[in-house]
């Protein structure tokens, strides 16, 4: 599947990093250094503009790498790009460590995952069929 893009960014388009990767790093388009204190968010903008088809939606996620060595993440996540947004992606990062951190201009800042969905009709009834779980929510399946 084809799906246009404007690049108004010095950055090479995204790209997926290895055959099987499912999601592409996109990168800043930031001209100077940010730099995030701890518990600090930012829209960082990524000069880049895309043309999903119909029934397809663009996911922006964390880079784990940045998560797990920095405490950087994406918030609003997974963000989603629907197939009618003309506008500029945009990451909003925030950082969750309890140190500083720069972002540098053309730094791979998430990950972009393009997915299919369907849209549902919801139907109105007064009660929905039980299940072995039912009502059992967070946690109630055990660890195991």
């Amino acid at each position: 599947m084809k799906v246009r893009i404007v690049n108004n960014s010095q950055n090479e388009l995204p790209a997926y990093s290895t055959r099987n990767s499912a999601g592409m790093d996109l990168r800043t388009s930031i001209a100077e250094p940010v730099e995030l204190k701890p518990l600090e968010r930012q829209l960082l903008p990524t000069g880049l503009f895309i043309e999903l088809p119909e029934g397809y939606e663009a996911q922006i996620r964390p880079r784990s790498g940045l998560a797990i060595k920095h405490g950087i993440s994406v918030l609003n996540t997974p963000g989603t790009i629907d197939a009618d947004y003309r506008g500029e992606i945009g990451v909003i990062v925030v950082n969750l460590s309890s140190e500083n951190y720069t972002i540098n201009p053309g730094e791979r800042i998430c990950q972009m995952v393009v997915s299919k969905y369907e849209q549902v009709v919801l139907e109105s009834v007064g009660e929905i069929n039980d299940t072995e779980r039912g009502e059992g929510g967070f946690g109630s399946t055990g660890k195991e």
